[in-house]
């Protein structure tokens, strides 16, 4: 029982491991029970996706955040998201970026791009895909593109940056309660001044 457990226990940090290390211990898993079995070959599997880019295997999900830049309130982004020109083909907003993210299968397992606006963080949307954008001068860019709703977050304080960033779901803020989505949102520079002491 108790090289059972302790094979066990290698085999959740396996992901960390060579693929051939994984293999071994692969091969030591007929004296366990089925579901340590199956434990082992999910594992293997996981690894082999992750590792050869095969599959589609999804473990972690990342956000995006973005400034919205000239934008005086989330009633000012969701004016221009409608109108044509900030538009995909098949009418959803997108936003065109020139680099691509290299965390693509984590972005589009259920990621959202925060928009910062004048220094607060108010509002996300459920990011759809990305899609090749080929301008007029022959540069290739990458069209964020989102579902259309704008959800309401907490207002969160953010410094200014250029581009976008990474954004982990532990530091993203919360999408505000039932009853509040649809408040009147208060002034930018009102919500930053709020957010510094914490009230939101």
């Amino acid at each position: 029982m108790k090289t059972g457990i302790t094979l066990l226990s290698a085999t959740r940090d396996a992901l960390l491991l060579r693929q051939s290390y994984i293999k071994i211990w692969c091969s030591q898993s007929e004296k366990l029970p089925n579901m340590v079995n199956s434990f082992l070959e999910v594992t293997y599997i996981t690894h082999y996706d992750r590792e050869r880019n095969w599959g589609r295997h999804v473990s972690k999900t990342v956000n995006l955040i973005k400034l919205s830049v000239g934008t005086e309130d989330v009633a000012g982004l969701a004016a221009w998201q409608a109108t044509r020109r900030a538009q995909s083909e098949d009418g959803y907003p997108q936003h065109v970026t020139r680099m691509w993210p290299k965390r693509e299968s984590e972005i589009l397992n259920g990621g959202s791009i925060y928009w910062v606006i004048k220094g607060v963080i108010l509002a996300r949307q459920e990011i759809v895909r990305l899609d090749e954008y080929n301008s007029a001068d022959g540069i290739r860019r990458c069209a964020i593109v989102c579902d259309n709703p704008l959800i309401r977050v907490a207002a969160t304080p953010r410094r200014a940056f250029q581009g976008w960033r990474y954004l982990t779901p532990e530091d993203a803020p919360i999408d505000l309660p039932a009853g509040r989505e649809d408040e009147e949102p208060l002034p930018a520079e009102l919500s930053a001044a709020l957010a510094a002491i914490g009230v939101r």
